[in-house]
């Protein structure tokens, strides 16, 4: 049975590591969406569309598509080629990723002094899952009472980190109050600072982990949209993405794998949840969102609330990672997620939405992104 230290011998000894390390994409840059989002752009709605996809969303599954009938509409689809349902059976983490997304559109629109009219679901909302009908149909419309908003400035800056954070310089109480505060009503959100509840939320959520990494259809759903190294980031631009001279090593002597990464017994499953739970243990407070109900409608407004308490965070030069383990409804993860809403006070009437670390750490890259071309439908 392989260890760490072997597979550390082996690496560090043979041509694996080097050629892992000086591995190039050779394809389209992940990262070019970032950078100038919208430059050359004279369409508004293209300009805006080019910050939306920005957006947090789960699995960075980017689920996003558009048509743009007319001069001023934007007709705004999930792309249900890109859910996951094997860890998110009701599209409720997508719907998420979806609220995310017109709030980023929304910013950009006021930049422009545009103000961006959403109806959401115009022809009604979907239930249980996502289907083909519009999440929401959007005009922009010009409008000289529009502000910007200072919260725009930092999509670019906004990346979630999945780092160890800085447990000697915990978030200051007046900082988590504002990020608390990005959530309008009716929504609800709080902190969670005192040691036994972040120990308590840090618990549930490792086993939350092992759980997932555990559950042969989850892991291997993870698995699928699992990029290792630089060429594979690149050709895909979206998923999990893995790199750097230990992992893409492990993939080149074939310890991590997607048939490893989907074998809960594996010894790559084995050590990411080892892992995981060393990283996730530098955690020093939490914060948490939720709704009256659990409508599309709130799992929208909650994706908006938290693409603005993230950028507020980001402002505020804090980090943040969505904690959404044991808020997966798979029956698998039933008993953590009854644990993880008892805990905080919520019910299944009106659960959990986000469940998110916050700290301090150190810079990340951004995430992958596959350019606004790939969510423009006509």
């Amino acid at each position: 049975m392989p260890t760490r230290r072997t597979i550390l011998e082996v690496l560090m000894g043979g041509g694996a590591l080097a050629a892992a390390g000086c591995a190039s994409s050779g394809g389209p840059d992940p990262a070019a969406a970032w950078r100038n989002p919208g430059a050359g752009e004279r369409d508004p709605r293209r300009w805006a569309l080019a910050h939306a996809i920005l957006a947090p969303n789960p699995h960075n599954r980017q689920p996003w598509l558009v048509d743009l009938p007319g001069t001023d509409e934007i007709v705004f689809y999930a792309d249900t080629t890109r859910l996951l349902p094997a860890t998110d059976p009701p599209n409720r983490q997508i719907t998420l990723g979806c609220g995310a997304f017109l709030e980023l559109l929304d910013l950009a629109a006021r930049e422009r002094g545009l103000r961006a009219d959403i109806t959401l679901w115009p022809q009604g909302e979907p239930q249980p899952v996502l289907d083909a009908r519009p999440v929401a149909h959007v005009r922009l419309v010009a409008d000289g009472a529009v502000q910007p908003d200072p919260l725009f400035r930092q999509i670019t800056a906004r990346h979630t980190s999945r780092e160890p954070y800085d447990l000697a310089s915990p978030p200051a109480a007046n900082d988590l109050a504002r990020v608390v505060a990005a959530a309008p009503s009716p929504l609800t959100a709080a902190a969670v600072t005192d040691k036994t509840g972040v120990e308590r939320l840090i618990d549930i959520g490792s086993r939350g982990f092992a759980r997932e990494m555990t559950t042969a259809a989850a892991a291997q759903e993870s698995a699928r949209l699992t990029r290792i190294g630089p060429a594979e980031i690149a050709r895909h631009r979206d998923g999990i993405a893995l790199k750097g001279p230990f992992l893409e090593g492990m993939a080149a002597i074939g310890l991590l794998t997607r048939e490893t990464m989907g074998d809960p017994t594996s010894f790559a499953t084995r050590s990411a949840i080892d892992m995981f739970g060393k990283t996730i243990a530098a955690t020093p407070a939490f914060v948490w969102l939720k709704g009256p109900d659990n409508s599309r409608a709130t799992q929208i407004a909650s994706g908006r609330a938290y693409a603005r308490m993230h950028l507020t965070a980001t402002a505020l030069g804090l980090s943040m990672q969505p904690w959404s383990m044991t808020l997966q409804e798979f029956p698998e993860m039933a008993e953590l997620y009854r644990e993880t809403q008892a805990a905080l006070g919520a019910s299944p009437q009106a659960p959990l939405q986000m469940l998110v670390r916050i700290g301090k750490a150190k810079p990340v890259e951004p995430a992958p992104r596959r350019g606004l071309a790939q969510h423009i439908r006509a």
